[in-house]
């Protein structure tokens, strides 16, 4: 079947892959660097009591069949050491079937990992790398040339991303429509970067512009990208640059490096080595029919599930960032359907006072993404995932986020406890562990360039009352 590869994508397919690999690699870096604080078995959600409850067909992972500590510590390092391997090249030194059991093992270690990461993985790129990933495992190797259903498969997880993010836009806060939801964003947003105090003091025009140019990226590029070459590079190139935009102005994790990804394979291949000046596509052979099987009925799958996002998207009540199956295969996507107008921080802190008065001297825990100390310029973390930091900022939106986690961080501070202490960037209390801990909300803004000038600082911040009063450990 002459129509079934496409070997002028060999390039696009070399940089999507390897770049896959790498989002992977992130991604298991991260479980196995905060699993044990967060879901090991003195976890803030631990995993054996989620198991407990939870039945194999609701959460399909490998940890139904075994779980300790030690055995999802191997399972997160594993997939570091395999991804890390594609990265190097390892699945296309390898024959065609061995190189598919490589992705497949891949999507597999992380989906037990989701499956069973509760809140913590409640975000919209936990579902994308595994649906990419999925893909991943019938887009081929370096001896066979690309399946063109495959990539025009990426094509339309890419479409859904977008197109799903600019309709919940739309449909939602009136802000985006009348283009001024950039007043705001880069102050409130999850966690901001280094530069986002920089973007948040753009002239207004240009805010406006940006949101009509998100729009844009998001409405009308998205429906190009399904359109033949060379518009559909094109576009591809649009929502790469949209999506190194976003990288620069804020902390979203793998989510848009994954969306650039993914946009590659919309980029025709051969073109794009002819104007880097590299080297032709190798000889790669006909692809095996047991190979167009398998790509067959994984395009038929997807077909039948895109039934489920189309409905979403078509849908006046669309849903954001949601799975439609437990293997999260084709699910929908959106962010920011509403923008947070003013900024509230989870402010942790502690002392060593049993009995405290009004002159008690706390000291403050400091995170290491989310705003703190007013004088410290947010850091860049992303690709990295900061998954405390991330869901400190929904409990300063609604305390109901916090329920289930904020009492058991405030117990494992107040033991010392040292994986919790390890997500911090610093224990104010090293010799020992506090007699108290309380949780206070603030007001947090950027300052203006004067108030920088003059203090150096680049939060202002202040008082507006307590989340959790104070708690003593209860030994």
């Amino acid at each position: 079947m002459e129509w079934f590869s496409s070997p002028d994508y060999w390039w696009s397919r070399l940089v999507l892959q390897r770049a896959l690999a790498a989002v992977y690699l992130v991604g298991f870096l991260v479980a196995a660097n905060q699993f044990r604080a967060l879901l090991g078995e003195r976890g803030l959600l631990p995993v054996p009591r989620f198991l407990a409850r939870t039945p194999f067909r609701r959460s399909p992972s490998i940890f139904h069949l075994h779980y300790s500590d030690r055995f999802f510590a191997a399972v997160a390092w594993g997939g570091v050491v395999l991804s890390a391997a594609v990265v190097a090249g390892a699945a296309d030194a390898v024959p065609l079937w061995a190189s598919m059991l490589i992705w497949a093992v891949l999507w597999a270690l992380y989906l037990s990992i989701v499956n069973v990461g509760q809140i913590w993985y409640a975000f919209g790129w936990e579902s994308l790398l595994l649906e990419a990933g999925f893909l991943a495992v019938f887009l081929g190797n370096a001896g066979t040339a690309p399946p063109v259903l495959v990539l025009w498969l990426m094509r339309w997880l890419v479409f859904r991303v977008e197109f799903g993010a600019g309709l919940i836009k739309l449909r939602g806060d009136r802000c985006w429509r009348d283009l001024t939801c950039l007043y705001y964003h880069h102050e409130t947003q999850p966690m901001p970067g280094p530069l986002s105090w920089f973007f948040h003091h753009l002239p207004r025009p240009l805010h406006r512009v940006e949101t009509a140019a998100n729009h844009v990226a998001q409405l009308v590029a998205p429906l190009v990208l399904l359109t033949p070459q060379p518009a559909a590079s094109v576009a591809a190139g649009v929502i790469i640059a949209t999506q190194l935009w976003l990288v620069l102005s804020g902390n979203f994790a793998w989510l848009n490096w994954l969306t650039i990804v993914l946009a590659l394979a919309a980029v025709d291949g051969s073109r794009a080595a002819a104007l880097l000046g590299l080297p032709a596509a190798p000889a790669q052979s006909a692809a095996p029919l047991w190979f167009q099987v398998a790509v067959l009925a994984a395009t038929g799958l997807v077909a039948v599930l895109s039934y489920w996002p189309v409905r979403n998207l078509l849908s006046r009540h669309q849903l954001m960032n949601s799975s439609f199956n437990t293997l999260h295969l084709v699910n929908t996507y959106g962010a920011f359907g509403s923008i947070v107008r003013l900024r509230h921080e989870v402010v942790i802190e502690g002392t060593d006072e049993a009995r405290p008065t009004a002159e008690t001297v706390w000291r403050e825990y400091a995170f290491k993404g989310k705003p703190g100390d007013p004088r410290r310029l947010p850091r860049q973390f992303a690709p990295y995932h900061l998954r405390l930091d991330w869901l400190m900022w929904f409990a300063g939106i609604s305390p109901s986020y916090a329920r289930p986690w904020l009492r058991p961080l405030v117990a494992r501070l107040l033991e010392n406890d040292p994986a919790t202490l390890r997500l911090l960037r610093s224990n104010p209390f090293p010799a020992a562990p506090p007699a108290l801990v309380r949780a206070r909300l603030y007001r947090y803004r950027f300052t203006d360039w004067q108030e920088l000038r003059r203090t150096g600082a680049w939060w202002h911040r202040e008082p507006v009352g307590e989340l959790l009063p104070p708690v003593r450990s209860a030994r």
